[in-house]
């Protein structure tokens, strides 16, 4: 999943992108509101994790102006501000969650999850193709009874086609779901993640899960 984090206190916001970054989540970060609008234009996001208090345009007016735009995407406010009234107004004006200052990690992750549980339609944190399953809070993968260990990319990689189980998903966007701006791999990083999921989820299994659809790209279904 892919994340953006717009908070203008430097330390903050590099401690947050670390902590989502060793979790394999694909983030890029800002560090004021005119910055976040641009990235948020330019990139499917799944979750915006935003400060309210930041220069040029504060969390208030970026998010009113996303949603005036049609821009869905679930937003989590972060911020040191904890009176009801900033609550509600965060709220009302189309954000998703408040999260005040000091926070735990844990809490935030949690966040994380249901906003993506929302957006996909999920309600548990287990997502099943067959018989694999992932739970999305303890990141661990089955097949079966057998437990299967995972990278943090790999895993990220097959969260995301889980979540879009039965939908054929291009290369392009796996990439862009996953990795962020500063990502300088190869060009074939998608395939290289597939690969690797495919031997350790389907080659010790009769029935494949991940599927190759020529010219398009990858999807994971079970198939009859």
């Amino acid at each position: 999943m892919r994340v953006l984090i717009a908070e203008d206190e430097r330390d903050m916001n590099n401690i947050i992108k670390k902590k989502l970054t060793s979790e394999g989540y694909g983030t890029d970060s800002c560090f004021d509101g005119e910055e976040a609008l641009s990235f948020i234009e330019l990139t499917d996001y799944d979750v915006i994790i935003l400060d309210i208090m930041m220069p040029k345009k504060d969390g208030f007016t970026v998010v009113a102006e996303m949603r005036a735009k049609g821009i869905n995407t679930p937003v989590i406010f972060l911020t040191a501000r904890d009176t009801v009234a900033d609550r509600v107004k965060g709220l009302d004006i189309g954000a998703n969650d408040y999260l005040v200052k000091p926070f735990s990690f844990e809490e935030l992750m949690a966040r994380i999850r249901v906003m993506t549980r929302e957006k996909s339609g999920d309600i548990t944190n287990v997502l099943s193709v067959g018989d694999l399953s992932i739970d999305c809070s303890s990141h661990i993968v089955k097949r079966g009874n057998d437990i299967i260990n995972l990278s943090a990319k790999e895993y990220t990689v097959l969260e995301y086609m889980m979540y879009n189980a039965g939908v054929v998903l291009t290369r392009e966007k796996i990439e862009n779901h996953i990795w962020s701006y500063d990502y300088e791999g190869s060009s074939n990083v998608i395939d290289v993640y597939i690969r690797y999921l495919r031997k350790k989820i389907d080659n010790d299994y009769d029935k494949k899960l991940i599927h190759t659809v020529r010219g398009s790209g990858y999807v994971i279904r079970e198939e009859l």
